[in-house]
């Protein structure tokens, strides 16, 4: 479905299906500008238009001339799809801020008992095409990790070391189809796999083919899949949230031993492998001012870790004026919120924070409450164990 201009984009959306699928939003030249994926298209489309959106989203929407979407059988298939178009297409907005080496990717080795990795764009090179199968970049890699949970039952791979003679864990629960028991033969691992990879390709329709000659079981159980677990993950929100929300704190006894926290939510959801704890090495004894400023310092020269949409501080009123007055410095747009306990939980705002963000945020707030409490945690624990990075 096409619109040949900007002013028909809203007659199309009314048109769009109720059920999953990804979408395009197009130029004037028919160049992708974005690929997105949706648990409801008609739903998600719809938060395009509305008044207070994300300024990157609502530039996008300017430049856009046409719109379409395909509809999938379910979010999972969506979610294939979409890493499949942002692959072929690297459309403009799927990509800004970020490059190559921050995506996820899925990579399954060559070999007998290979199993399915996820990994980095800088790492890439370590998999060239003589030795993997690669598939992606997918955008979320805790939601790439929830398909994989739910798709290993049907075609499952082995975590464990080949022929050892001990049942792994995964075995015993019908997870590993026995490569540690010697029960699947190297040829057979590899077809099942060789079979994921046709799934994890988008061509579902061509793998159920297939199955339904050499494996009906199988195909009924792709027919039959569930991914009520990633729609828990997919709600469709009012207006999209920042995919990507780190939380400061700093924690120190008497103002010594001062630790900081970083901790990550991507898509709502906490992603602990992406937590750091830093040592404050120059800050002043005391000085949670400092201490947060050398560790944002510390943290912004890693360009290998994906940029935050949102910044949020456990802090009231000094150390956001504080914070975000080297910030400009440091030539960083990055939106900061603070949540000052002594105001009973109140956000606070950087001066000059529009009316829109404000909205937002306060939307917002009861997932901000959770990282900051996230980042309190974090911070005591790290210092308890003087356990350093």
């Amino acid at each position: 479905m096409l619109a040949s201009n900007q002013t028909n984009l809203k007659k199309i959306v009314k048109d769009a299906p109720s059920g999953p699928g990804v979408y395009f939003w197009q130029g004037g030249d028919g160049k992708v500008l974005y690929v997105g994926r949706a648990v409801n298209l008609k739903n998600r489309l719809k938060q395009y238009f509305q008044k207070k959106i994300d300024p990157r989203i609502a530039e996008m929407v300017a430049q856009s001339a046409s719109l379409k979407w395909e509809k999938s059988d379910s979010l999972l298939e969506a979610i294939i799809w979409e890493a499949k178009y942002i692959k072929e297409y690297w459309p403009k907005y799927n990509i800004v801020d970020r490059d190559d080496r921050s995506f996820s990717y899925l990579v399954i080795p060559s070999g007998d008992y290979g199993r399915p990795l996820i990994v980095r764009g800088r790492d890439l090179k370590k998999w060239p095409p003589t030795k993997a199968k690669v598939f992606g970049p997918y955008q979320s890699r805790r939601l790439l990790m929830t398909a994989l949970r739910l798709i290993r039952p049907i075609f499952p791979w082995s975590n464990c070391q080949p022929l050892s003679g001990q049942p792994c864990f995964d075995y015993q629960i019908g997870l590993c189809p026995g490569a540690c028991l010697g029960k699947i033969t190297p040829t057979a691992y590899r077809r099942n796999l060789d079979n994921l990879c046709l799934f994890l390709g988008g061509q579902k329709k061509r793998l159920l083919k297939k199955l339904s000659q050499d494996s009906p079981e199988q195909a009924r159980a792709l027919k039959q899949l569930q991914d009520v677990a990633l729609l828990e993950r997919e709600s469709d929100l009012s207006r999209p949230r920042p995919t990507r929300i780190e939380g400061y704190d700093i924690s120190h006894f008497a103002g010594q031993e001062t630790y900081a926290s970083m901790v990550v939510f991507e898509n709502g959801l906490a992603a602990k492998d992406e937590y750091r704890l830093f040592k404050i090495k120059e800050a002043p004894a005391g000085d949670d001012e400092r201490a947060l400023l050398e560790t944002l310092r510390r943290r912004l020269k890693h360009q290998e870790w994906l940029d935050p949409s949102l910044i949020l501080i456990d802090g009231g009123r000094p150390q956001i004026s504080f914070l975000t007055h080297h910030l400009k410095t440091l030539h960083q747009k990055i939106p900061v919120v603070g949540i000052s306990k002594a105001g009973g939980d109140k956000l606070v705002f950087p001066a000059g924070s529009s009316a829109s963000f404000k909205e937002y945020a306060r939307e917002l707030k009861p997932l901000l409450l959770q990282v900051r409490d996230e980042a309190h945690r974090f911070a005591n624990y790290g210092r308890k164990r003087s356990f350093r990075l």
